[in-house]
């Protein structure tokens, strides 16, 4: 490390890596999202299905991002506990619209937080209840309370509404997840 690393360290220049976790079912949102977060530069202009995973690197004002966008495909998901590990922070996408895989999306939930890697951790865990734009969407409320969100008692947890296309709600989720790892 050189002088001017450890110059911009002590000043609190620097900005903290960390290692974020995009989890949920496919269909989601979560690369749309990911997407959004990335600078206008940068972003794909078409979204395909994630087959396995994509890592993503972005910066926000205070922090530099690595973020492994994990496919919520069900022949995948066994592949998200190799990354619990090295994770400081999990993303967990919700359609809100799709009340009838809802309990799968618990179930998952449910296996992640009770994983060993994860449960002994306290990582902040920010849920997106996605695609509010569509007319059937449950509010996030519901969507919170249909995954018993308020049970989570050892980790700072919370929620947004958003739509991952026009971008609503990120900056707000984004904004927290930012706030809970800098303390």
């Amino acid at each position: 490390m050189g002088l001017l690393d450890k110059l911009t360290g002590w000043l609190g220049l620097k900005k903290k890596e960390v290692n974020v976790l995009c989890l949920g079912l496919d269909n989601s949102g979560k690369t749309t999202i990911i997407n959004q977060l990335k600078p206008p530069n940068t972003q794909a202009q078409e979204i395909v299905p994630t087959i396995g995973f994509n890592i993503e690197k972005f910066k926000s004002s205070s922090l530099s991002f690595t973020v492994f966008d994990m496919s919520g495909q069900s022949r995948y998901r066994n592949l998200w506990e190799h990354y619990y590990k090295e994770s400081h922070a999990i993303i967990f996408v919700i359609d809100s619209s799709d009340k009838l895989r809802m309990v799968v999306a618990k179930e998952e939930l449910d296996t992640l937080l009770n994983h060993e890697d994860i449960h002994s951790k306290r990582i902040p865990v920010l849920f997106f209840a996605n695609k509010m734009d569509l007319q059937d969407a449950m509010s996030s409320v519901k969507v919170s309370q249909m995954l018993c969100l308020e049970n989570i008692k050892d980790k700072p947890w919370h929620i947004c509404a958003s739509n991952a296309i026009k971008g609503e709600g990120l900056q707000e989720g984004l904004d927290w997840l930012q706030g809970s790892m800098s303390v």
